[in-house]
């Protein structure tokens, strides 16, 4: 099939590509051309900034696909834009959403028709998302503009563009640091790996089954905080029991997680992650996902279990997850290691260790 990718050269977009190729499909990405990226042998590369209508109009005008991929829309504009060059011109539309825009709730796991979140705690990124699956849902309902949706995860793996999450568990615990678990560590979560997403993706081509449906996509396995910790130590060849585990109090969690205490450093003044610098809050949030990967905590509290079904995307499309958490978190190290970034990549733990101090001085 003849097939475009929107972005295409970073973490989800890169992965995709690669899968798509090998499953022998003819590829074109079109981005920016700012990401220097290793695309497979034949791939089409047209650059473009999609932000500007009439660039993006001209560089697409006149050409079909048999399925689009937009990895890269993040505000309505953008899906709408697309919407209007790509009908009549594409077979399929594939649009990358997230799980952040679900509403707290304990009723687990959280299915594609759980209510979602619009009101005070969404944060600009998750409802931005919203208005994007609202243009295609619309588009699809009433003039069948073949669009699917799927909700990525907690993305992990090789060439994640977030090092704050995974890279920075590998690195805390190969320097033999302490690692601070929020509370007593029981908290369940889960990820989803990079390469079965891709897969995941493949195979929601065409499939007239999954127009006009949102879909999970993340991972099988779930975990709790404590088992994150011990999963990395093990494929990492540390004995768990070696660890220094420093649990933070709920009390003082709930403070961290009220941006009651202040974690600022100088990476977070620079960390384009932070939308709002000046929110306290919004930088407590923050930290807490350096702390421990932590899907949507501006929604769902720092000790609140959190994860999703992927039956939806199984039944229609016949996916499944060939990666355990366990066997994401070995492949992602090999590639820590193969990569150099063992020896070459840095962080800034000072909040950490002044975190540490205050809570063992309690």
């Amino acid at each position: 099939m003849n097939i475009l990718v929107m972005g295409g050269t970073q973490f989800n977009g890169l992965a995709l590509v690669h899968e798509l190729v090998r499953a022998g499909h003819t590829v074109t990405v079109l981005n920016r051309g700012k990401t220097q990226a290793h695309l497979p042998a034949g791939v089409h590369r047209l650059v473009c900034d999609r932000t500007k209508p009439s660039e993006l109009k001209s560089t697409l005008a006149n050409r079909d696909w048999d399925c689009a991929y937009d990895i890269s829309a993040y505000r309505p504009e953008d899906v709408k834009l697309m919407i209007e060059i790509l009908e009549g011109h594409v077979g399929h539309y594939i649009f990358a959403s997230s799980t952040v825009i679900y509403a707290q709730t304990d009723s687990l796991p959280i299915r594609e028709d759980h209510p979602v979140e619009r009101g005070s705690r969404q944060n600009a990124y998750g409802l931005n998302k919203l208005l994007c699956e609202d243009l295609l849902l619309e588009a699809y309902r009433q003039r069948q503009f073949p669009a699917s949706i799927a909700a990525f995860s907690m993305v992990f793996g090789p060439h994640n563009i977030i090092p704050e999450r995974e890279q920075r568990m590998f690195m805390r615990l190969l320097a033999g640091r302490k690692v601070m678990i929020p509370d007593a560590g029981q908290t369940v979560g889960q990820v989803g790996y990079v390469r079965d997403e891709a897969r995941a993706l493949r195979a929601m081509i065409q499939k007239p089954s999954t127009f006009g449906r949102r879909y999970n996509l993340t991972g099988a396995d779930c975990f709790t905080d404590s088992g994150y910790v011990d999963t990395f130590a093990e494929v990492m060849g540390i004995n768990p029991e070696s660890i220094h585990k420093v649990s933070i109090p709920a009390r003082f969690m709930d403070k961290i997680y009220a941006g009651q205490i202040s974690l600022a450093d100088q990476a977070m003044q620079v960390n384009a992650d932070v939308r709002s610098q000046g929110d306290p809050r919004e930088q407590a949030l923050f930290q807490i996902n350096r702390i421990i990967q932590r899907i949507a905590p501006n929604i769902h509290h720092w000790n609140r279990n959190v994860y999703f079904s992927i039956d939806r995307l199984k039944e229609d499309t016949g996916w499944l997850p060939e990666y355990t958490f366990r066997g994401a978190v070995e492949e992602t190290w090999e590639w820590m290691q193969s990569s150099g970034r063992t020896k070459n990549l840095k962080f800034d733990f000072d909040f950490e260790d002044r975190l540490v101090t205050e809570i063992e001085s309690l």
